[in-house]
């Protein structure tokens, strides 16, 4: 087994590598070469429990997304993400649910509804993939990918109540509300507790392989307590992602450097095996066709992919269109509240934060606009993963669960994945560049917020120069202010300035190299400090602030590399 599982890895690495050479889409061209390998008679069958994948999998990928999204569009986009993360997966669930029961009676209404909430969440692994090839608006993006958060929090606290059903528990729908409410809360509550230790571990360490390490464990252990205490391990890793993200910028730079390129690896490495994984079963799916009609178990797979590719886009569009309605309807109270007096700016209330003007508190009050192409591609984004293999391979180990149901949930949810993974992933691309949706909005908007955050940086820059220009005066005298002035125009060329400086046996302090690198950091200090103050007064998009930071922290690298290779003076 573990030989099997080590060569997986290695073929499914070597796939997605080639994928990527050649500028395809990794998990398809995975899945596609799994599905024929299924085939060849030398290849043993794999065997992972559905418990242990989704332990093993899912946290370390969910704590990778999360601190990539940015906190703030994850925010501003919240309704949207939680209409498709919360209340289409419930309706998913209900319709898939009723239409397997009324094709196959004998999977029993608990049974159709468990199938249901296992083929509702989408992972949008590979549409973001996808979207982020093609250069799909951040907008989209953000949606995509903070569904992708939550919605497997709900599908398997559905799961949960569905397979107590089954193995013959009586739960009410108010049983159900309580589980789900109490899995949110516990699970956002432990996710935060995790996050803020790691936080503090990150400020106060300043060892990057220490702090890398411990990021790799924490997922695993949020996750298992959440899980552990009735909450969802999914949330928990989610609220933890998003704390530590956001807070990333505040932690030494060198934890950043670290951290990224190790994730990304962890990324390429557990989403090659997953895709893998999925279509390496396809030899247990035909066995189990041959135990059943495979008539039967064929209409029902087609009937409830049928079924998941209309709910979406059924429920999307309406639901935005009540959406924008009720929003104007706010707007409306809100414009009257402000002509009439009765408006306090709720910043004013926040002691150390700038008043919001009212143009950030529309904005904070608005969700991202959505045209009907933004719309029609989110609805196209549906492919299934990991979540819905796992699940159903786990429901297929349920002991009160008839042998023919347990069958027709794993052949339904195999068909499902494998056909949106190709159908939707294959066609996805095409249906951006026809409707001509790009990201040009978003790189003319960049290039707005950059040169705003840039003029501010530099007029903050040259306060902090001016303080310290005085203080250099009054510790080293004016006489090596030359140097001082030079250094100031040309902060990243430290060793050509400091050779300009000649060693004087003399009483009189001279600014040193050390000196000088400080002057250096305390700037790019500074301008960091700025490009915080502006994401959270909201007039940076965080992506973009990401961008700059790591722009900053190589200047800080530079630094640091050439006070470690510079020769040492003698004493």
């Amino acid at each position: 087994m573990e030989t099997l599982l080590f060569f997986v890895l290695v073929g499914s690495v070597i796939v997605a590598a080639i994928a990527r050479w050649r500028g395809w889409p990794a998990p398809l061209l995975v899945t596609v070469v799994a599905l024929a390998a299924s085939f060849l008679p030398f290849i043993p069958e794999l065997d992972v429990d559905g418990h242990v994948l989704l332990n093993l999998v899912l946290p370390p990928l969910l704590y990778s997304a999360a601190l990539d999204v940015s906190f703030v569009g994850f925010k501003r986009s919240l309704p949207q993400i939680r209409r498709l993360g919360i209340w289409l997966v419930l309706l998913t669930t209900v319709v898939v649910g009723l239409v397997a029961w009324w094709i196959m009676p004998s999977l029993t209404l608990p049974g159709a509804l468990l199938l249901g909430a296992i083929v509702a969440p989408p992972d949008a692994v590979s549409a973001a993939a996808i979207g982020r090839k093609l250069g799909l608006p951040r907008r989209i993006m953000t949606v995509l990918s903070g569904e992708s958060l939550i919605n497997d929090a709900t599908s398997l606290t559905l799961y949960r109540v569905f397979a107590a059903m089954v193995a013959g528990a009586t739960i009410s729908v108010w049983d159900g509300i309580w589980q789900f409410a109490v899995a949110v809360v516990v699970g956002i509550v432990i996710g935060l507790v995790f996050g803020i230790a790691l936080h503090q571990l990150r400020m106060r360490v300043a060892d990057p392989v220490v702090i890398g390490t411990f990021g790799l464990l924490v997922p695993f252990g949020a996750y298992a307590i959440a899980e552990h205490l009735g909450g969802s391990g999914v949330l928990a890793v989610v609220a933890m992602g998003l704390y530590v993200g956001f807070n990333a910028p505040r932690t030494n730079y060198t934890t950043r450097q670290q951290e990224a390129p190790l994730w990304l690896s962890m990324d390429f490495l557990l989403e090659s095996f997953v895709f893998a994984y999925i279509g390496l079963q396809f030899r247990r799916v035909l066995a189990d066709l041959g135990a059943e009609s495979v008539q039967h178990i064929l209409i029902l797979s087609g009937a409830v992919l049928l079924a998941v590719l209309l709910v979406r886009p059924a429920f999307i569009y309406p639901a935005h269109a009540l959406a924008r309605w009720q929003q104007r309807g706010r707007l409306r109270r809100w414009e009257k509240a402000m002509a009439a007096g009765r408006y306090e700016q709720k910043a004013q209330k926040r002691s150390g934060r700038e008043p919001l003007t009212p143009e950030q508190m529309r904005r904070r009050m608005t969700e991202p606009a959505l045209s009907a192409k933004d719309n029609a591609i989110i609805s196209w984004a549906g492919m299934r993963g990991v979540v819905t293999l796992a699940t159903a391979l786990a429901a297929s180990d349920i002991a009160a669960l008839e042998l023919s149901a347990a069958h027709a949930i794993v052949v339904v949810a195999f068909i499902v994945t494998v056909a949106t993974l190709l159908l939707q992933g294959l066609t996805l691309p095409f249906l951006i560049r026809g409707l001509g949706v790009a990201s040009d909005v978003d790189h003319a908007q960049d290039a707005r917020e950059i040169a705003a955050v840039r003029r501010r940086s530099n007029q903050a820059g040259l306060a902090y120069l001016e303080t310290k220009r005085t203080e250099w005066a009054e510790k080293y005298g004016t006489g090596d202010m030359k140097v001082f002035d030079m250094f100031a125009k040309r902060l990243t060329k430290i060793e050509t300035d400091t050779q300009q400086i000649q060693v004087v046996e003399d009483s009189v302090p001279r600014p040193s190299y050390e000196d000088l690198v400080a002057l250096s950091k305390g700037w790019l200090h500074v301008r960091r400090e700025v490009l915080l103050a502006e994401r959270d007064a909201d007039n940076l998009d965080e992506e973009v602030m990401r961008e700059l930071l790591t722009a900053i922290d190589a200047e800080e690298l530079a630094l640091d590399t050439r006070g470690a290779t510079r020769p040492q003076s003698r004493a």
